[in-house]
């Protein structure tokens, strides 16, 4: 499933950061390269909005990732993880995402790339595919919903060059 992709398409990529760090670590124990994988869904496109979805934890060890997001021209949207009575923790960016996309749907941008292998975002590509707009996924194969990669306009499958998208944890 391959798409046509030129330098006029305005893009605006969507970045599940919590989804893309635990596949990551579980799959190949190892971390993103967030700039690799910008890069990568903007594909010589212009870029008009970046945008990583991070939860803040009570502990602040997201600080020097928000920092390398930041570098890598990525803008954070950042939240609190919640904490319920009984210790469940919750920590979600879904309708906060979809809300972006739709909103980001309405303006100029021709393709809406999300990173994320979450299939909950099913209706979402539907969504944008039907007001006209090119839906991308990116994400690790393995960890996807196979039913996400079928309703993309284009899927990339970040495992298929771990060197090029993943920086190993030491």
């Amino acid at each position: 499933m391959s798409i046509i992709k030129h330098k006029a398409q305005r893009v605006a990529v969507l970045i599940d950061a919590q989804n893309m760090y635990h596949s990551a670590k579980h799959l190949y124990n190892a971390r993103v390269n967030f700039k690799e994988v910008l890069k990568a869904a903007v594909a010589g496109r212009e870029l008009v909005r970046a945008t990583g979805y991070v939860i803040r934890t009570e502990s602040g060890e997201e600080k020097p990732f928000l920092e390398a997001l930041t570098k890598s021209g990525i803008e954070a949207q950042v939240k609190d993880l919640q904490i319920f009575p009984g210790g469940v923790k919750k920590a979600d960016w879904d309708v906060g995402m979809a809300i972006d996309a739709v909103k980001f749907s309405q303006g100029a941008i021709d393709s809406i790339v999300l990173v994320t292998g979450d299939g909950d975002f099913v209706p979402l590509i539907e969504y944008l595919k039907a007001h006209g707009k090119q839906a991308e996924v990116m994400a690790f194969g393995r960890s996807t919903s196979q039913r996400l990669k079928e309703a993309a306009d284009d899927f990339i499958d970040l495992g298929m060059e771990p060197r090029k998208y993943l920086l190993h944890m030491k």
